[in-house]
């Protein structure tokens, strides 16, 4: 399967996630990697808040997880997403799974989008110099950790 239909649209917009190639499916991922940070649930709202602490299992210098294939192994509650499987909420509000899952388009920082991967990093959409890991953090403390620039 091509990555553009016969319109020359991008496969994003020509096919529904769960008709998606594998290859297709992982490529939406631009690894900016705000799943990867640790998420505070209110108790009385539901409503999710993120922290500026990241999974142990996360790179920091390659800015990506350590061992993707065996993060679900590795990690007690790492979601593994899927065409089936794309939970709206827990997922930030860039993120090319809930974006398309919500009829939205791609941003343009998108790599698939703008063909490159430093639009990521230049739209500062990347985690590098704004996270600590989760072995630096006691879990009492990540309440102290929340943030405000991902949503």
């Amino acid at each position: 399967m091509s990555d553009q239909s016969t319109s020359d649209q991008p496969f994003w917009k020509t096919t529904p996630l769960k008709e998606m190639s594998s290859e297709q499916w992982e490529s939406l991922c631009d690894n900016c990697g705000r799943c990867c940070l640790n998420k505070l649930e209110d108790e009385d709202t539901g409503e999710l808040v993120y922290t500026n602490v990241v999974c142990r299992m996360y790179d920091m210098k390659a800015c990506q997880c350590s061992d993707y294939v065996n993060r679900q192994k590795n990690v007690d509650g790492c979601l593994r997403l899927s065409p089936d499987f794309i939970p709206v909420d827990w997922l930030p509000s860039t993120c090319a799974y809930r974006l398309l899952e919500e009829g939205k388009d791609l941003p343009d920082w998108h790599p698939l989008v703008s063909g490159k991967k430093a639009t990521l990093a230049a739209a500062g959409m990347s985690l590098k110099g704004k996270i600590l890991p989760e072995d630096w953090v006691d879990e009492d403390e990540l309440e102290d950790h929340i943030i405000a620039w991902v949503k």
